[in-house]
């Protein structure tokens, strides 16, 4: 490990080590950090010259890690992990305004309630660049995946600062083709002969039935898919009936709202950054104009 202590150690060889490690593979790694094959690969040998010891192992799956490419990878975890605090700490102390803020949101918010919201504020701060990530997965505050996450739930890692912006009126819709075809349920209980759209591996919309007293299992929905902007199109396509924020299907002319006789919760809208990043000014501007104009959404 005396290596480390070298002044001339090259950051980019530690984190092509653990995007290897992660992926199992030159190709993997690449992929995830925006590189090249033949890059990670000179990474590595460049990486195990340096501290005079063999990382990998080929295997018919890819590269395994050795037993000290094993060892190893915990110290440059924890090495990356010690940066990204720097990072953020540095960045905490900006007094910029002007730079580049990455935030991260749900598919379906960062396609339909982000885009107005966000033209705004590049008309209020024009020397703010904006990075979207439209992702339903946790990002991670802490190693810099994102300065700002956008979430229907509150937040639970460590070291960052989360603010309850709003909620979400959520209703039932259908496209004018499809009740003109197959009718509107008046009750839940209509709802087992519909054709329904929603959700593949999560259960959200199985546990919200379950709740409203309608036991329903993953088969209940003709159509499923994880992408809730790709449910949101089949509903307007006419496929059938679905779930979306009341705000996204009025402004939809194509579908219509169902009228219930049980009322849908609302989602809630969380506002988080790491709590290094209150400091900063971008950051901060960003954060309240985020939860100003989402809070304006709420019901």
């Amino acid at each position: 490990m005396n290596s480390y202590m070298n002044t001339g150690f090259d950051w980019n060889l530690l984190q092509s080590f653990i995007a290897v490690a992660d992926a199992g593979s030159l190709s993997g790694a690449a992929r995830s950090l925006g590189g090249s094959q033949p890059t990670m690969g000179r990474h590595i040998g460049a990486l195990e010259a340096e501290l005079g010891v063999r990382l990998f192992e080929r295997t018919g799956q890819g590269l395994e890690l050795t037993a000290t490419g094993t060892d190893l990878l915990e110290h440059a975890e924890r090495m990356a992990e010690a940066a990204g605090r720097l990072s953020l700490s540095a960045e905490g102390r900006s007094e910029a305004i002007a730079g580049t803020i990455r935030i991260t949101a749900s598919e379906i918010v960062a396609t339909y309630i982000l885009p107005d919201i966000l033209t705004a504020l590049r008309c209020a701060e024009p020397e703010i660049e904006i990075e979207l990530v439209a992702s339903d997965r946790t990002e991670n505050l802490l190693q810099h995946e994102a300065d700002i996450a956008v979430r229907m739930y509150r937040p639970t890692q460590a070291d960052i600062f989360t603010r309850k912006v709003g909620d979400l009126k959520l209703a039932m819709f259908a496209a004018h083709s499809y009740v003109e075809r197959r009718g509107a349920p008046q009750t839940f209980e209509d709802f087992q002969h519909h054709d329904i759209v929603g959700y593949d591996r999560s259960d959200m919309i199985i546990q919200g039935f379950r709740q409203a007293g309608l036991d329903v299992g993953r088969h209940f929905f003709s159509f499923r898919s994880d992408n809730q902007v790709v449910c949101w199109r089949m509903v307007v396509a006419g496929y059938g009936i679905g779930f979306n924020q009341d705000q996204i299907g009025a402004a939809e002319p194509r579908v219509t709202r169902l009228a219930l006789d049980t009322a849908l919760p609302s989602l809630p809208i969380w506002l988080t950054a790491h709590s290094e990043l209150k400091t900063s000014r971008r950051v901060r501007r960003v954060f309240d104009f985020l939860a100003e104009a989402l809070g304006r959404t709420q019901t």
